[in-house]
């Protein structure tokens, strides 16, 4: 995969996270739950995205929002002591959006787990990194063969 390729993924991701962030905060506020393909739209007109990165960030927020019962009830089997709901929001989505990669593409595990973790780095709190490293690896274990 070339360079431009693998940034504007990550890129992708990055707005991905985001969508998924404002989708959840105004959920836990009571909000009525906007269509995550209106969120999406609405931020890609925000922020700077590369042409490419666009339909794969769709892709990412659609997808995981419509796998998301299933993808919670993954994280609540692999994060033990935790319960989903008392994460930290950018925590919980990162996993979400991780979990998604995982159990519905074909993203190499390593990619998945390295990219999880820069967005929990860049955007979560110090601990975020290894918490969300600890859980995916557990999701991959349980889901993947390929060695990560």
């Amino acid at each position: 995969m070339s360079r431009p390729r693998l940034a504007s993924r990550h890129r992708s991701r990055e707005v991905a996270l985001q969508v998924l962030y404002a989708l959840d905060v105004a959920e836990s506020r009571g909000d009525e739950a906007p269509a995550a393909q209106e969120v999406f739209e609405g931020a890609a007109a925000q922020f700077e995205i590369p042409p490419g990165a666009v339909a794969f960030a769709k892709e990412l927020v659609c997808e995981t929002t419509r796998y998301r019962s299933a993808i919670d009830a993954e994280l609540a089997s692999h994060a033990r002591r935790w319960r989903v709901s008392r994460m930290a929001a950018v925590d919980r989505n990162v996993l979400r959006l991780a979990t998604y990669e995982l159990l519905h593409t074909d993203t190499p595990t390593p990619v998945v787990l390295d990219e999880a973790v820069e967005l929990a780095r860049r955007f979560g709190a110090g601990e975020s990194p290894a918490f969300v490293n600890g859980i995916l690896d557990s999701i991959a274990k349980a889901h993947r063969t390929e060695s990560s």
